[in-house]
């Protein structure tokens, strides 16, 4: 029987993205319980992530896994940073404050950071990874697909903004992809998946 992951988040869109990298180890994965929310208090991805990871764990008993992440912005001192899903109220309005305090600025440089952790069932962290894309905010959005900033964040090594590569390139290249590749092998030995 495939070991069961409890995905530590209410985030339908990270959810997603999460079954799509974890496709090849063949697990048993759930959301997070509705209702179950985890105050992100940490300093940082990595903190966050551990918390989230934790509290996901004791509280279904299961293995759970967890991801912070968000945007960094050099010319905004690295804000929106561990406060991105919590800059504005929607996607489109997280954008439009972004690039509202980002008008007049010359360095648009950003990066994006995913924090991932697994805790076993009685909450103790035992693996952590993150992974780190660079690229720039655009002064406008270009594309239809991702969520969140995907539309202005723009990776050179693409030519791409997130929201305009497929699912295969932004697992390939994107922050989240690049973690979860730090951390599928481990995950496989800790869980005897795949």
């Amino acid at each position: 029987m495939a070991a069961l992951l409890v995905i530590a988040s209410g985030n339908a869109g990270k959810a997603r993205e999460f079954g799509h990298l974890l496709a090849d180890l063949h697990l048993q994965i759930q959301p997070q319980p509705e209702g179950l929310e985890v105050e992100e208090t940490g300093d940082s991805f990595a903190a966050n992530a551990r918390l989230k990871a934790e509290t996901v764990a004791r509280a279904t008993g299961c293995w759970a896994l967890a991801d912070d992440s968000g945007l960094s912005v050099r010319a905004l001192g690295g804000a929106p940073g561990v406060h991105s899903a919590r800059y504005a109220d929607t996607d489109a309005a997280r954008i439009a404050r972004l690039l509202r305090e980002l008008q007049g600025a010359h360095d648009r440089s950003a990066q994006f950071t995913a924090a991932l952790a697994v805790a076993d069932p009685s909450g103790s962290v035992r693996l952590e990874v993150e992974g780190i894309c660079p690229g720039e905010i655009l002064k406008e959005t270009r594309g239809s697909g991702g969520f969140g900033y995907d539309p202005v964040f723009f990776v050179h090594e693409a030519s791409l903004t997130y929201a305009e590569m497929d699912k295969e390139l932004k697992g390939r290249i994107g922050h989240r992809g690049q973690a979860f590749a730090l951390l599928a092998p481990r995950l496989r030995e800790l869980l005897g998946a795949g």
